[in-house]
């Protein structure tokens, strides 16, 4: 099994699909909060159309609401942001109080086990891990594959 990380921010509707088609992309696991985003330019990734067009290319579609970070634990890297005068999506890492409290609230109660045998049955092959952020570093999915990565030993690429 491969896994990969995606965000959307710094690329356009055509750039974004073609990496998931290159990658051989099956499954889509969207760990955002809120899964819609502001303004036309991202519109291609708010929930119903970029659902539509993942059946259109065939890649199944999950939402994986645990794995996203809270309202409070997203507060303490909005309050780090702000700290260091840093946009959203011009940040290059996340802070280490969000990173211990996702670490802590998050993935150490999640169960992979689960997810990765159901991929598993499903035989799943290439699976994408998605949110905003454009570095994976600066995002949470970051944090997700590394956990996987020490569990499973799983390839894991940023596309």
């Amino acid at each position: 099994m491969n896994i990969y990380t995606i965000g959307v921010y710094g690329s356009n509707e055509f750039s974004f699909f073609d990496k998931l088609i290159s990658s051989k992309i099956d499954t889509f696991i969207d760990v955002r909060q809120r899964r819609g985003v502001r303004g036309s330019k991202y519109g291609f990734v708010n929930s119903t159309k970029l659902q539509e067009k993942l059946k259109v290319l065939g890649i199944d579609y999950i939402h994986e609401l645990n794995l996203a970070p809270t309202t409070e634990i997203r507060l303490f890297q909005k309050n780090e942001d702000l700290q260091k005068q840093e946009l959203k999506k011009n940040r290059e890492e996340l802070g280490k109080l969000f990173i211990q409290k996702y670490n802590s609230l998050i993935l150490d109660i999640f169960d992979f086990d689960i997810l990765i045998d159901k991929l598993e049955e499903n035989n799943k092959k290439n699976i994408v891990f998605f949110c905003v952020e454009e570095k994976h570093t600066a995002c949470h999915r970051h944090l997700i594959v590394k956990r996987l990565n020490s569990k499973y030993d799983f390839n894991v690429k940023n596309l």
